[in-house]
């Protein structure tokens, strides 16, 4: 069914990173691979399916998923990256927004701090690479690899952001640099929404609890 839909976001970390670190960092040394210290090595398993089912070449990718299928053993379907989809090119995805998030002191926002406002005010770092698509190998093992590259270049940002406190510059070209603030208001409505929402399943399950015991 269309539904006009024209972001896809995906995690390929597929967890917090003080909880995959130490997986990750076991995982690369088991296999040869970088070990990774401000990010942790991605799976591809979910990247590969959307690729499959909306990329630019997935015929291609379908042709050769089930002969890959068996050779790797980092696809995980649990899945930061927003995958931009254009709906004027039949639905299938055009281009690939990496972001890269730094934090002060190297601490990330938890959801209590969020939710209960109990962390002061801070400044969030966002680093907003974009890719085309067709970048992005069809096969297993080149995708695989596209992914950790682009995830070994986050992790030596990051340690350059966190030694200079500015992200590495690409060539030449400058970096737009653009402030964001946090709306209080739309911050409370949101919140009263919730709270709200929260009461009125709260009296529901009440209601059902009373009617059926």
């Amino acid at each position: 069914m269309p539904l006009g839909r024209q972001f896809m976001v995906l995690f390929p970390e597929g967890g917090f990173l003080h909880k995959r670190r130490e997986v990750s960092q076991r995982f690369a040394e088991k296999n040869n691979l970088p070990k990774l210290e401000y990010v942790s090595l991605p799976r591809a398993g979910a990247m590969k399916v959307i690729m499959e089912e909306i990329g630019p070449r997935r015929d291609e990718g379908a042709s050769t998923s089930k002969e890959n299928s068996k050779k790797d053993n980092n696809f995980n379907q649990n899945n930061l990256n927003n995958i931009i989809v254009d709906t004027k090119a039949g639905d299938s995805i055009e281009w690939i927004l990496d972001v890269t998030i730094a934090y002060p002191d190297r601490i990330p926002l938890h959801l209590q701090d969020i939710v209960c406002g109990t962390r002061p005010p801070c400044a969030i770092n966002l680093h907003y690479r974009l890719y085309p698509s067709n970048e992005v190998p069809a096969d297993t093992e080149g995708m695989t690899q596209w992914l950790y590259d682009r995830f070994i270049e986050k992790d030596k940002m990051l340690e350059e952001f966190y030694r200079t406190g500015q992200f590495p510059a690409r060539g030449s070209n400058s970096q737009a640099v653009r402030q964001v603030r946090q709306d209080n208001l739309r911050y409370v409505i949101l919140h009263l929404f919730f709270i709200a929402s929260t009461f009125l399943q709260y009296n529901m399950l009440r209601e059902l609890w009373s009617y059926l015991w």
